[in-house]
């Protein structure tokens, strides 16, 4: 069996290969070829037999995340894409709104039939964009065959393109035309498969299976060489050094965030700690310090149980980690049962769980998933910001698509914008590079180096040969004496299905995160966390679209069932996570990179902050639209 690269229109094409034989594209490629002919009837359309009560919008949003499922991850292309289709809904329905205003179309039109106008209108808008973004995207053939047969069960032939005259087809198509013309200057490099040409990283690759790693700058984010690469979707990536993804997007054209300086950053979040900055050194050492801490508590073996209610956790300002949770709920004022469970099952389900969403749909994904579980808990009480009266299902969706995904679309250029500017340096490099040099707490103890680890009890220690003694604490790393060994999670696995690595003594230069082998760590820097900023734009858009922060009825679940982890063996028994509010739900997110080894605080705090900012003013500029006051 060969390899046949997929040229896709979210990815540069130099970036992923997928494994498969030359036979399956040439299927692939008629396939699609026949999907893309009309299959158009004239006959009276009946009503969706499955899941009735989804409107239009719904129908296509829950198409784009399957699209999104099926693709390589990459959150900054795919929270566009959401935005773009969004926005092309949007604008179709606002067509036949005397006072909402269009966002990438203005044009207002009359129907007599104004439901079947609307949803025609943003079938064809929504389609013809998806159709676009993803023809040539992996898992082209079963999105683009879905995608057309969701055109042909609510009976609009995908042969009429026309974009002129007053039809809702053509103004869908117009539309769709439009976003899709406009996009290609909006600083994605869309045409060149989004590439940044000018990056260059200033560290050579870590060669994760070799043990510790060469710095030429450790403030800076340094590649990874895998011997095997797979997305955390399950999808073959082409083997080799990481390249940067998108590391220019701070350039990319936003919803409601400021135009880019030249710096390419839209929110300066201010500078992480460095290593051997008189400022911040102390900062950065403990922050690595931290990530070692998470990952000691990844053994399912301690015996250790916590209370994961939001009595217990939760309710953190702003920026910080030191909330304790509610004493009541706050909407029933009763208290909160406990959920008590074993800690570490806790600690790798949110690594996990956080990780991609639950089906790999990427953090902006998680999120309209989210949402529109919770939309439909809401039933019939549908008030915009909590307020007025009730709105139709159709008029929420595409009024909370619109400002939900605007405000993951600014997420990601304001993420972005802040790591390609910082290319900041991930923990595998900290510590691993760190771990090499020695030990910084002790200038007359063995092993001193200034920017080495520090020393803490039980965690961070210098080997010595009456550690390594028989029966001693060290004893399996006989022979590394005068190295430092940290007490983390091993990554020893033979079957992940049946086997647990647990924590263990191990060099320090042979520290990885809590993920897949052939996945490691993602392919961009870690200043500031695209999770946490994702999460807490998403979170104050649901907190402001809803008028109100808390989850309904004060309690949002989510269970991961036992035995489902994919990186290891467990959890031991089904988890239910649980958030009082919206922020309670997008901390976790961010706290969750932590336990998986992916950030470290500056990264998940300063990403929390942006993240609010982002949010609040992507809803605040989406009221404007809803409301026609929007000028300029």
């Amino acid at each position: 069996m060969g390899e046949v690269s997929l040229i896709s229109s979210n990815k540069p094409s130099r970036r992923w290969v997928l494994a498969g034989g030359l036979g399956a594209a040439v299927v692939a490629i008629a396939g699609l070829a026949f999907l893309l002919s009309d299959q158009s009837g004239s006959s009276p359309c009946p009503a969706p037999a499955d899941n009735p009560e989804w409107t239009v919008a719904r129908r296509w949003n829950e198409a784009l995340l399957n699209a999104i499922r099926r693709d390589v991850p990459a959150p900054t292309v795919h929270a566009r894409n959401l935005f773009h289709t969004s926005a092309a809904m949007w604008d179709a329905w606002a067509a036949y709104d005397e006072t909402a205003a269009g966002y990438f179309v203005t044009e207002k039109l009359d129907a007599a039939d104004l439901a079947a106008a609307r949803a025609e209108a943003i079938s064809y808008a929504a389609f013809r964009v998806l159709e676009s973004r993803y023809l040539l995207s992996i898992g082209a053939e079963a999105t683009i065959t879905e995608i057309d047969r969701l055109m042909e069960t609510l009976c609009y032939p995908r042969a009429v393109t026309t974009t002129e005259g007053d039809s809702p087809a053509a103004l869908g198509n117009r539309i769709g035309a439009t976003i899709l013309a406009t996009a290609l200057t909006d600083g994605a490099n869309e045409a060149d498969g989004y590439l940044d040409p000018d990056y260059q990283p200033v560290n050579p690759p870590l060669e994760v299976t070799e043990s510790g790693t060469t710095l030429t700058d450790p403030n800076r984010w340094q590649p990874l060489q895998l011997e095997q690469m797979i997305s955390q979707n399950g999808i073959p990536i082409e083997n080799g050094v990481q390249e940067f993804i998108d590391s220019h997007w701070g350039y990319v054209t936003g919803f409601a965030l400021p135009p880019a300086g030249p710096d390419g950053v839209p929110i300066d979040p201010g500078d992480p700690p460095y290593l051997g900055d008189p400022d911040s050194d102390q900062a950065f050492k403990h922050s690595v310090v931290e990530v070692i801490e998470y990952s000691s508590l990844l053994d399912p073996g301690d015996g250790v149980s916590i209370d994961i209610s939001p009595g217990s956790l939760g309710a953190n300002p702003l920026g910080t980690y030191d909330g304790t949770g509610r004493d009541v709920n706050p909407v029933t004022a009763a208290g909160y049962a406990p959920n008590v469970v074993q800690r570490a099952d806790f600690a790798r389900v949110l690594a996990e769980f956080w990780a991609d969403g639950p089906d790999s749909e990427t953090p902006p994904g998680h999120w309209n998933t989210l949402a529109n579980s919770i939309s439909d808990q809401r039933g019939a009480d549908l008030r915009i910001g909590g307020t007025g009266e009730p709105v139709d299902r159709l008029e929420w969706d595409v009024k909370l698509y619109l400002a939900l995904n605007g405000a993951n679309h600014d997420a990601a250029v304001a993420a972005w914008g802040s790591k390609g500017h910082y290319d900041y340096v991930r923990p595998i490099s900290m510590i691993r590079y760190m771990g090499g040099l020695g030990q910084s707490s002790d200038p007359d103890g063995p092993s001193y180096h200034p920017a080495g680890l520090p020393l803490v009890d039980d965690l961070v220690e210098v080997i010595t040969e009456e550690t390594t003694a028989p029966g001693a604490r060290h004893e399996s790393l006989t022979g590394a004496e005068g190295q430092i060994a940290i007490r983390a999670w091993t990554g020893t696995l033979a079957d992940p299905e049946e086997d647990v690595a647990g924590v263990d003594w191990i060099l320090a230069v042979d520290w990885i995160p809590y993920q897949k082998p052939t996945f490691v760590t993602p392919a961009f820097a870690g200043y500031v966390s695209g999770h946490s900023t994702f999460s807490r734009a998403s979170a104050e858009v649901m907190a402001g679209f809803t008028g109100s922060e808390n989850f309904p009825s004060g309690l949002g679940e989510w269970t991961i069932e036992a035995n489902s982890l994919e990186f290891e063996a467990g959890p031991a028994t089904d988890i239910t996570l649980q958030w009082a509010t919206y922020t309670d739900a997008a901390d976790q997110a961010g706290i969750s990179r932590l336990f998986g080894g992916i950030h470290v605080r500056a990264d998940d705090l300063a990403g929390r902050i942006m993240g609010a900012t982002v949010g609040r003013q992507a809803w605040e500029l989406a009221r404007s639209y809803y409301d026609g006051s929007i000028t300029g």
